[in-house]
């Protein structure tokens, strides 16, 4: 208890001092293309009672929820099978890095372009770009599956549903959270970009707006926000569930 407490008041101390600092050197520099933390906590509440903020971190936070489950769901099926099957896996070796190694602008140009500048467009422009990351990840974690207890599956003739959830998922979960973790980062960067190039709404759109009118309080503004938000969903899912799913391991 005493350690937590003392962890939290050093990492108070630290953001108050990043805070002091910021402070300073707007004062320093005496512009508004650097403003005072004040001055960016005064436009964050106006948009927040504006209705503003909400609506686009909303719309935003839908594409990063809906083409984070699409690229899970494809990257862990696909991710498992080329784990456990040798052949499979040397076959598609060259398709998964061709895919790794395409910009992300690209695919998401391409996509808009086949597509039209639609919804569904935008969210399968951020799932392609990280389905490979998910398949890396799963892949090599499948690759070290105790085989034993496969074989041992094998042998009692279980179902398919019992392997994945009884022996494949657990083995699985530490590479399952370092995807999900690193998957949420990328992901959210990606749907700005993508809402910056084609959508008329969300936090890249603002953002593009912003830009074009030189407001730097607001970029600022929206920024801290929406990683605000991010952190909530570090701190406040993703960690209690990795948690809960490492118990077995203890």
């Amino acid at each position: 208890m005493v350690l937590r407490g003392s962890s939290f008041g050093v990492s108070l101390l630290s953001f108050v001092s990043l805070l002091a600092i910021w402070y300073l050197v707007a004062l320093w520099v005496d512009s508004r293309i650097f403003p005072s933390p004040l001055t960016v906590l005064k436009v964050l509440l106006e948009s927040i009672a504006q209705g503003e903020l909400q609506f686009h971190i909303g719309r935003t936070l839908m594409r990063v929820v809906t083409s984070f489950v699409l690229a899970m769901t494809v990257g862990i099926g696909i991710g498992i099978v080329l784990g456990i099957s040798k052949s499979l896996d040397r076959f598609f070796d060259s398709w998964l890095t061709l895919f790794l190694n395409i910009p992300a602008l690209v695919t998401i140009i391409l996509c808009y372009v086949w597509l039209g500048l639609f919804e569904t467009a935008a969210i399968l422009a951020v799932a392609i770009n990280k389905i490979p990351n998910v398949i890396i990840t799963i892949r090599e974690g499948a690759r070290a599956l105790e085989r034993d207890y496969l074989e041992m599956a094998h042998s009692f003739r279980l179902s398919r549903t019992v392997v994945l959830r009884q022996i494949i998922l657990p083995q699985l979960s530490p590479y399952l959270m370092a995807t999900t973790r690193s998957g949420l980062a990328l992901i959210w960067k990606i749907v700005l970009v993508v809402e910056l190039l084609g959508r008329s709404n969300g936090v890249g759109f603002q953002l593009h707006l912003f830009f074009q009118l030189f407001d730097i309080a607001s970029i600022f503004a929206y920024t801290l926000a929406f990683v605000l938000v991010i952190q909530v969903l570090e701190y406040g899912l993703l960690q209690p569930l990795e948690r809960r799913i490492s118990r077995w391991r203890r």
